[in-house]
């Protein structure tokens, strides 16, 4: 009995972080539709794996394609690249930002934050580290519903925009994951957990070249 009513409590956190989060969902039309009316500090682009020639995988290559559709609309002055930058050979946001500015989005409007080492850290250092207040977020919908719960854990107003432009071969896997990754950041912001790495803080106002070190 016990057992159920713990899976009934899991299954209730996962759908309580789904259900207030979905209302602050829009499609990339309706993000820059309402551009001029939400105005957000950045755009955030949350890292996934990259290949071994340091490229994006294509779960990353398609947030980042979105976030650049988004930025080329209008719909913020600045993108934030958030990802694992954890030892010296491995390097999410170096390949995200080449990626960006590749396909012109200008360097200086790109920052990088090198110590996103889970979502739950991202949005941390989004509001401790980048002073974000309001932003838009870019990722799988599978994923979408924790990062726009942990950013408003935060105190960050949040929209989510999905990047599902691809069919993922391990789409089931990575939503078997999410289940317990919702109910961990769940209670990481019930207890104010502390993040893995704490950094000085880094201004929007200045260029993002400033953090593009690697």
């Amino acid at each position: 009995m016990l057992r159920l009513l713990w899976w009934a409590f899991l299954w209730g956190v996962n759908a309580w972080v789904c259900a207030s989060t979905r209302p602050a969902f829009e499609s990339q039309a309706q993000a820059a539709a309402n551009a001029d009316a939400f105005e957000v500090d950045a755009i955030v682009v949350l890292g996934a794996g990259i290949n071994w020639d340091g490229s994006p995988s294509a779960v990353l290559k398609d947030r980042l394609d979105v976030a650049d559709n988004l930025y080329n609309a209008g719909v913020a002055p600045k993108i934030i690249m958030s990802g694992d930058n954890s030892d010296s050979s491995y390097n999410e946001v170096m390949a995200m930002a080449k990626y960006a500015k590749a396909n012109g989005i200008p360097a200086e409007d790109i920052f990088c934050d090198h110590a996103g080492l889970s979502t739950y850290d991202s949005m941390y250092r989004l509001k401790n580290v980048f002073n974000v207040q309001r932003c838009v977020i870019v990722t799988q919908e599978y994923h979408l519903y924790r990062a726009v719960y942990d950013a408003r854990g935060f105190g960050i107003d949040a929209r989510g925009v999905a990047s599902d432009l691809s069919d993922y071969s391990n789409k089931d896997s990575y939503e078997q994951r999410e289940f317990f990754a919702r109910i961990k950041d769940f209670f990481g912001i019930i207890t104010k957990m502390e993040p893995q790495t704490k950094s000085e803080p880094v201004s929007l106002n200045q260029s993002g070249t400033v953090t593009q070190w690697w």
